[in-house]
């Protein structure tokens, strides 16, 4: 099962705006008419319940949108670039992955139909139309399309399940989940016989609910030994723990203790979560007759504070009544949730921060002066600067945006070299 990977997202860029005029019989002095460049498409996330893995990105890592087409005359827009949607399974958490590590959780998705824009395409460039003003009345500036975003994220699934079996290799958790569930995991009497996370739907008294049984865990599984902490995630989620014991071992509290102690130091958290302690092989006799004894050491351990159960998940002994704890374990948590009440009425759809843009200029080592205001940036990149009255209406651009502003303020002597874009001049 593959629960963890990085992709590449490419939305698309902007279209340019474009400079054009409306020169017709009818009409010789129509004015501007260039039209926007339209926007480039978005990556977008969409929680998808028919999906359980990612297994599918190992093959497919890169999704990249389309760019938005070109502005045209008499006013016409460019069209936008078709987005691309991608189907995550649901519980799928995204992350910003840079230096290969995690730096910004972008959001989760956990409903079906919830979705996130991980990449979201280039604004279209304005076209000349736009810039029409008292003293400019046939303007000659365009902007140049934003250029969409590149991104690698990583993708992280934690199951949506809401009971979690733990327990140390062989206590018979998977027989347990056979014995509540259709669910049939391999079964065998060697440690580690399970080796990824399976899912099993319980149905109880016209309930049903969802129970995941994670792989083995052992002593210092926080720091990766055995199958280490790579699932331990898949039960954070979970609103119960049951705790599978097989009864015939030595040290029971022991082992119920060295599962605990790994739980806690992965995720404090999980800790706190109630927990159904399950001893499993009830129908032996050694087991049968430690009861008393076993509920007297369980009872005095400081820490312990579990429901305690005796299963047999062979003989399908006590399996009724394990079912019955969970589905009041499960509708006791919810009733506890009075705090917090999320009504989901429709889908989420997460959207990234707006862009900003802090600095105005920058000072390159070589003494010359580099504009990095984005609007200022694109109007060079969609405009003709060689003539003289485009670079005086740049210029005026440039006073607006406080960008003549910021270079006086930093100091700027005429004759300094100013660069914006791939167009350079002297400051005078």
């Amino acid at each position: 099962m593959i629960d963890s990977t990085v992709i590449e997202v490419r939305s698309g860029n902007g279209g340019h705006g474009v400079v054009s005029f409306i020169r017709e019989a009818l009409l010789p002095r129509g004015g501007p008419g260039g039209g926007d460049g339209g926007h480039g498409g978005d990556v977008v996330l969409v929680a998808d319940s028919s999906i359980n893995t990612l297994t599918k990105f190992h093959w497919q890592p890169h999704f990249i949108a389309k760019n938005g087409s070109n502005g045209q005359g008499h006013h016409k827009n460019g069209a936008d670039g078709q987005a691309v949607r991608v189907s995550v399974p649901v519980g799928t958490e995204v992350w910003v992955w840079e230096d290969g590590k995690d730096t910004e959780l972008m959001g989760e998705l956990i409903h079906e139909g919830d979705q996130i824009i991980v990449a979201q395409g280039g604004k279209g460039g304005r076209g000349n139309a736009h810039f029409v003003s008292s003293t400019h009345q046939e303007p000659l500036l365009a902007e140049a399309g934003e250029d969409g975003e590149i991104r690698r994220i990583r993708l992280n699934l934690k199951l949506l399940a809401d009971i979690g079996l733990i327990g140390m290799p062989n206590a018979g958790k998977s027989s347990i989940l056979t014995a509540i569930s259709a669910a049939r995991p391999k079964i065998a009497d060697y440690p580690f016989t399970t080796i990824e996370p399976v899912l099993g739907v319980v149905g109880y008294k016209h309930k049903t609910f969802v129970v995941v049984d994670i792989p083995g865990l052992i002593e210092g599984a926080h720091q990766g030994i055995g199958l280490g902490d790579e699932f331990l995630k898949h039960i954070q989620r979970t609103s119960v723990l049951v705790h599978v014991v097989d009864g015939s071992e030595d040290n029971i509290v022991e082992r119920i203790n060295s599962i605990n102690n790994e739980i806690t130091r992965f995720d404090t958290e999980l800790a706190k979560k109630p927990q159904i302690l399950v001893i499993n092989k009830f129908d032996l006799d050694e087991v049968a007759m430690l009861t008393s004894e076993i509920i007297e050491l369980v009872e005095s351990t400081k820490g312990l504070h579990s429901k305690i159960m005796f299963v047999s998940a062979a003989t399908y002994l006590g399996v009724d009544d394990l079912k019955q704890a969970m589905s009041n374990y499960l509708e006791e948590n919810q009733q506890q949730k009075t705090t917090f009440k999320a009504v989901k009425d429709e889908a989420v759809i997460i959207k990234p921060i707006a862009k900003k843009f802090e600095k105005a200029i920058v000072r390159n080592r070589n003494g010359s002066w580099r504009i990095v205001h984005q609007k200022a940036v694109r109007l060079a990149q969609g405009s003709n600067l060689d003539t003289w009255e485009a670079r005086i209406q740049f210029q005026r651009r440039l006073e607006q945006l406080k960008v003549t502003k910021a270079l006086n303020d930093a100091g700027i002597e005429i004759g300094d070299t100013v660069m914006v874009g791939d167009w350079e001049f002297n400051w005078d």
